[in-house]
């Protein structure tokens, strides 16, 4: 087991020792101690990835369907309430369209039907969700790698910004939008995917409909549901309170690695 493996492990343990009650990411998010933790976690754990990424693209293990979680909690928002994805829902989004645009040659709108017409992968892996909670499933969808190679990257894209229909504040200006964020490392990882489709059916609301993004080596809360909009920027320090993401504009570290 690696040194930054260990590191998150004790300090998910350190709050199960303490008695923390983990009953949702947003009560994580206050704690200092696991806060302190997870900083001083991240920087070993992207250190590390990155020194292996240097040679290979490491997997993440997959599964046998006969692995499959019989119950696999939904976390977070399970259904975006606003009246434009009320609307989208009700139509089973036949009017959904995703934006791909940013630092792109060519920004494109895709539908759920051209989603489904693409090169697909599926995969069977665990879910790992800070709380401490883990969940085996099947994702099914289109490698986010050859949507960014269909918008053609520009050389200063650095990173990939996933926007989000679900606002957890309910802010009139959207900006309590949830967003999150990965590097090219990870986009273009062959397991990661836009899935739209869990355990051969298409994709529950609760779990993100039309379209969530699959990292499988980093953490849950990476994993952004009911995606809009995907931007390539060179930074996110303008995005939000500029730290990359929903969770960690509130005190989560920007790479999750497991």
């Amino acid at each position: 087991m690696t040194r930054d493996l260990l590191t998150r492990r004790a300090a998910l343990g350190a709050l199960g020792a303490g008695g923390l009650a983990l009953s949702g990411c947003d009560q994580l998010s206050q704690n200092q101690t696991f806060k302190r933790m997870l900083e001083g976690a991240e920087k070993l754990s992207l250190h590390g990835q990155r020194l292996v990424l240097n040679s290979s693209q490491p997997m993440a293990r997959e599964y046998q369907a006969s692995d499959i979680s019989r119950d696999f909690k939904a976390n977070g928002t399970t259904k975006p309430d606003s009246e434009d994805y009320r609307r989208l829902a009700m139509n089973q989004f036949s009017d959904w369209q995703l934006k791909i645009d940013g630092l792109v040659k060519k920004p494109i709108s895709l539908s759920l039907a051209d989603l489904k017409a693409m090169p697909s992968r599926t995969q069977i892996t665990r879910h790992d969700c800070v709380e401490g909670w883990s969940a085996i499933g099947q994702w099914s969808g289109v490698p986010l790698s050859h949507l960014l190679e269909s918008a053609e990257l520009m050389p200063n894209a650095k990173y990939i910004v996933f926007r989000c229909a679900d606002d957890l504040e309910q802010s009139r200006d959207g900006s309590g939008l949830y967003y999150e964020s990965i590097d090219l490392v990870d986009a273009f990882h062959p397991q990661t995917i836009m899935a739209y489709a869990m355990n051969g059916q298409p994709l529950p609301v609760p779990h993100g409909a039309p379209l969530r993004l699959r990292v499988e080596r980093q953490l849950g809360y990476k994993m952004a549901k009911y995606v809009m909009r995907i931007e390539a920027v060179e930074d996110f320090a303008k995005i939000g309170f500029g730290k990359g993401g929903y969770w960690e504009d509130r005190g989560y570290e920007w790479y999750a690695g497991i």
